[in-house]
């Protein structure tokens, strides 16, 4: 009889010899790798021969089978594989995680964009910057280059907000080029956007190049306060790259990978070189459980690269193989329209710029092993105050919050791996109950959570090992009874507040155990506490918002559901409509003469009253 790693070699071997992914599934048939190749048979049949690395040879011994597209060609296989990575979250893949770790400047692609920060990349026509290794870099990053260029800072939308109101503080002190004024040339507003863009693509040399030649123009023409203000930026255009780190010779445009690998985590460092000086770095952490070989990574770095401008020249300091090396090559020179050259050096200044980036990742890695450390001492010690069986790898916590009898929610936050899990928040809106019932709310949040567990479907399938809920004993025993009526034995507190609203002990529902004296299991706790309370807080009050508006536009005779929701889409918010003239609301597509009549007679009822009066 074949061994189970025979047949599915014997299954691989048979594959047509063509470009396409594959994905790796466990006996439950949930996907656990998924990855690409020009040609399948040889690439799946390797897994299931020879020797392997420590993590390969772990991810190989979970899989029960696999299935494969076939493709047209290794373009549609890299794509392929980034857009089932990003559906099915595989364990083993490692993934760019941007969604609370990684922020980014975004330009919009509306008429009159704006640089705004965000930690996540839609896919829309916007440009995004970055990432930046924090927020408050990716802050000082865009107030730099807002304030060197003048572009608005207000939340007045253009052209709608043209002519509207008087220039702000800003304009007077000659910050903002106000284009509220209506006085400003599209075309001055539209070239400053582009040099911004090029100063965060790291292309800075031709952007001064370009503001001393308007300076001398300005002079010329003896426009001096023009040529005052462009002096002044290219002035703080060239401190921003004294600050730079001059690391190769000018005019050379790279971006430098290196990799550190060990059993807690591995770590991807990037240095960004741009005119020849390394003006960012960025740092990418992967779980353990992730692989790291050249089509992991080539799928990383393909996705890397969405949003970030395509160098040149890319060194790595690890080997590529060199199907995946072509591979990847190959997308992203037909992304940038141009050849990308992808180089691993071994002697000379390009090794050393190699050996600099792997520093960065060594020392990276080197503060992830002290952080993970001390937050499995913090778990561990919880296990022992609460005696749990085991320690708890996921944590979930559940809090109730309403306005009154309405818009009651639930909120389920989710700590695992040492860190707060967003992707894994849930929020139930309670319809079990009538009026104010905070038990019969956390009943029905539990129950339906709970019901998944099992089920294999992404995060909810998984039973946590640790249930805290923001309430006392009588929350506890009902906690208990639904885990009872699922036959499921969990471990289940409740976080006890103090006068403050900070937990200052943990019950049972027999008796209280303080975590005011264990510093660090009271920092995780009351972070846990904060964020669950935060969670559901804010949806009760976004429901809220949004029933307040829309009910107060669906009093108006003529305005329905649809109608309500062009006019907020249009206007941004109920303070726009009610300060918009009636031309304003009736050139809104699909609102008539009439309607836009309505609507402000609705909101400027009292005005005609007083007049009338």
């Amino acid at each position: 009889m074949k061994s189970h790693l025979a047949a599915l070699r014997e299954k691989a071997v048979r594959l047509p010899a063509v470009p396409g992914v594959y994905l790796m599934k466990d006996k439950t048939g949930r996907i656990i790798y998924v990855g690409k190749s020009r040609c399948l048979p040889n690439r799946v049949s390797s897994y299931f021969t020879g020797e392997h690395t420590a993590k390969t040879a772990r991810m190989v011994a979970s899989v029960a089978d696999f299935d494969v597209i076939l493709c047209e060609g290794e373009m549609e296989a890299l794509s392929l594989e980034n857009t089932l990575i990003k559906q099915h979250t595989p364990r083993y893949n490692i993934k760019l995680k941007d969604a609370k770790s990684y922020p980014y400047i975004r330009l919009g692609d509306e008429p009159y964009p704006r640089l705004t920060v965000t930690r996540e990349r839609a896919a829309d026509r916007a440009r995004y910057f970055g990432p930046y290794p924090g927020i408050s870099a990716a802050y000082a990053a865009r107030d730099a280059v807002n304030r060197i260029f003048r572009l608005p800072l207000c939340r007045r939308r253009f052209p709608e907000d043209i002519g509207k109101d008087r220039p702000c503080l800003y304009a007077q002190m000659g910050r903002c080029m106000a284009p509220c004024t209506g006085n400003l040339p599209r075309e001055e507003y539209d070239r400053a956007v582009r040099s911004a863009a090029a100063v965060l693509s790291g292309n800075i040399r031709d952007t001064v190049s370009r503001l001393e030649e308007d300076m001398y123009t300005a002079a010329a023409a003896e426009r001096f306060e023009d040529a005052a203000r462009l002096r002044d930026s290219v002035a703080a255009l060239r401190r921003l790259t004294d600050r730079q780190v001059v690391v190769t010779d000018s005019g050379v445009d790279r971006d430098v990978f290196a990799l550190y690998e060990d059993e807690i985590a591995s770590v991807m460092s990037v240095l960004v070189i741009r005119d020849g000086k390394l003006c960012g770095k960025n740092e990418f952490v992967f779980p353990p459980t992730a692989q790291a070989d050249s089509d992991a990574l080539s799928a990383f770095l393909f996705e890397y690269y969405k949003s970030n401008e395509i160098p040149r020249t890319l060194l790595f300091d690890f080997p590529f193989e060199e199907e995946a090396a072509v591979m990847l090559g190959d997308a992203l020179s037909e992304k940038a329209g141009r050849r990308v050259h992808l180089h691993t050096p071994v002697r000379g200044a390009q090794k050393k710029l190699c050996r600099m980036a792997y520093r960065n990742a060594e020392d990276r890695a080197r503060r992830q092993r002290e952080e993970s450390l001390r937050k499995d001492r913090t778990l561990f010690r919880l296990a022992e105050l609460l005696a749990l069986e085991v320690i708890p790898d996921r944590i979930e916590a559940y809090d109730i919050s309403n306005i009154g009898s309405e818009h009651i929610t639930a909120a389920m936050v989710v700590y695992a791996d040492g860190r707060m899990q967003p992707s894994a928040y849930r929020t139930f809106r309670i319809e079990s109950t009538e009026g104010i019932d905070d038990y019969g709310a956390m009943r029905e949040a539990l129950s339906r959570r709970l019901s998944h567990v099992g089920d294999g479907s992404p995060s909810l399938g998984e039973a946590p090992d640790l249930i805290l809920l923001d309430g006392g004993v009588g929350h506890v025993g009902m906690g208990r009874d639904v885990l009872s009526e699922r036959g499921l034995s969990i471990p289940i507190f409740g976080m006890v507040k103090d006068d403050f609203h900070k937990t200052r002990a943990l019950t049972d529902g027999m008796g209280e155990i303080g975590i005011a004296g264990e510093s660090d299991v009271y920092a995780m706790i009351y972070k846990i506490q904060e964020e669950v309370h935060r969670v559901a807080v804010r949806h009760t009050m976004n429901a809220k918002r949004k029933s307040l508006r829309r009910s107060k536009l669906e009093d108006i005779p003529g305005i329905g559901p649809g109608k309500a929701k062009k006019l907020l889409a249009a206007f941004g918010g109920l303070a726009r409509i009610r300060r918009a003239d009636e031309d304003d609301i009736a050139a809104v597509r699909g609102i008539t003469a009439a309607d836009a009549a309505a609507v402000f007679r609705y909101f400027h009822k009292s005005e005609e009253e007083g007049s009338k009066a």
